[in-house]
């Protein structure tokens, strides 16, 4: 659209955006008007190539019909239901079909409204299990420096990026976190999983052993930490600290946030690394961004932990108003349809290679420090500007957008996750305008 007053608000102060410098932005507003398939288009009528799937979650690219087609129909046919002691269909439907793609023995889900959601209800799993097997005394959580897992009081807890802990206090108590994963000096361009750190996961047995391990509850990590900037787990790494928590009897939650639903090139992370966590959250992928929705996907014996006492009683005293939420549902369902009928969920691992050539390629240009990928997920991390942390990064998500290009910025690095149904051809367009923004970047 040509004329911008048609669909930009007068007045943007009444909405406190999340994540976002609201004075910078409130000066220079990007805004989208519509989009489709790979492409977003502006509220001027530029098209942007999506280079970040929206925000990790929109896996089968944009107003795909079939999902639209469902949100609409089940709309119109019910709109709502309560998800406590009563039901409607297709919350099971959808659930078996998500049981049919998780891993061997994850056999049920419990539905939330968020990926935030899904971790602090994965937490307080983990921690209501212990106590119906009678080790109440495991209240310790361990999560991960620099690690990410939402927003809420658990997640932030658990979550390991300073900037996200340090305005809200002691948060949860009981809490420690293992290194990071990040070894630039060992590691750096490293194409696909690092050779060196797997050793870094015995850092878990120090941390068990000062704590006394039968006071630790779980132990929760992203098999790739995205919002980070995209770090990938050290051959190894990940198997190791599944050993450490059979050994000392210690639940493990992947946080699959991000890359659930094919984004490393398999249905779950879990299933590419061959290590199956005892609990697994997911949301983003799982309606393909379109209606808030997430699942938490649980060991059969922890979901039979619970399943004891008169059959009348609750079992676990959790839950949400849009748990299973009927509009959600169908949208989840039809985009495990389109997964599937496209091949989605596995077409990354098909175009990884092609996607580690060209990003790789930009290793030449200024200020690369490091390149990190796996699956369709990408890193390239610059060097910071002396004294102003982030502003390179930043800038060139700036230039990046006025060229046509959305990319994502954490720190001075920038994240690359595209739609699934990425081409080739978009791939080449992606890293051309990428390269000129990082050539001619300050």
């Amino acid at each position: 659209m040509s004329d911008r007053s048609a669909v930009v608000p007068n007045n943007l102060e009444a909405f406190w955006m999340p994540f976002t410098a609201n004075r910078q932005f409130k000066q220079a507003p990007r805004m989208f008007a519509s989009a489709k398939d790979m492409y977003y288009t502006t509220v001027d009528g530029r098209t942007v190539l999506d280079g970040t799937a929206g925000l990790w979650c929109v896996n089968a690219g944009h107003c795909r019909p079939k999902i639209t087609e469902a949100i609409r129909a089940q709309a119109g046919e019910l709109d709502y239901a309560p998800a406590f002691q009563l039901g409607h269909p297709k919350a099971f439907e959808l659930a078996n079909r998500l049981v049919e793609l998780a891993p061997e023995g994850m056999g049920h889900v419990f539905y939330t409204n968020s990926g935030s959601e899904s971790v602090d209800t994965a937490l307080k799993m983990a921690l209501a299990y212990h106590r119906v097997k009678g080790q109440g005394e495991r209240f310790r959580l361990i999560g991960r420096e620099r690690g990410y897992h939402g927003i809420n009081f658990g997640g932030t807890s658990v979550g390991g990026i300073v900037s996200n802990r340090k305005m809200f206090g002691t948060l949860l108590t009981g809490v420690d976190h293992i290194p990071h994963t990040h070894l630039p000096d060992a590691n750096a361009f490293t194409k696909g999983e690092p050779e060196h750190g797997a050793d870094l996961a015995d850092a878990l047995e120090r941390i068990v052993a000062l704590h006394d391990p039968s006071t630790v509850a779980a132990v929760i990590v992203e098999p790739v930490a995205g919002s980070t900037g995209v770090l990938i787990p050290p051959k190894g790494y990940l198997q190791r600290l599944r050993n450490i928590c059979d050994k000392h009897g210690i639940l493990l939650i992947f946080d699959e946030v991000i890359t659930g639903f094919g984004r490393v090139g398999a249905p779950f992370a879990a299933e590419y690394f061959g290590v199956t966590p005892d609990i697994m959250t997911t949301a983003k992928g799982l309606t393909n961004g379109v209606i808030p929705m997430g699942a938490v996907f649980v060991r059969d014996e922890i979901h039979d932990a619970f399943m004891n006492g008169p059959e009348h009683m609750i079992e676990f005293m959790h839950g949400y108003t849009y748990s299973g939420n009927p509009i959600a549902s169908a949208a989840g369902l039809a985009t495990l349809e389109t997964y599937q009928e496209e091949g989605l969920l596995t077409r990354a691992q098909e175009l990884a290679p092609y996607w580690e050539e060209q990003l790789h390629s930009l290793k030449d240009c200024p200020h690369v420090i490091d390149i990190r990928n796996l699956g369709l997920i990408g890193a390239i991390e610059l060097e910071p500007i002396a004294g102003e942390p982030t502003k390179r990064a930043f800038s060139a998500f700036l230039k990046a957008y006025e060229d046509g290009l959305l990319i994502r910025t954490t720190g001075d690095i920038i994240a690359l996750s595209p739609p699934l149904i990425i081409s080739k051809s978009e791939i080449d367009e992606l890293f051309d305008k990428l390269r000129t923004v990082l050539m001619n970047n300050i």
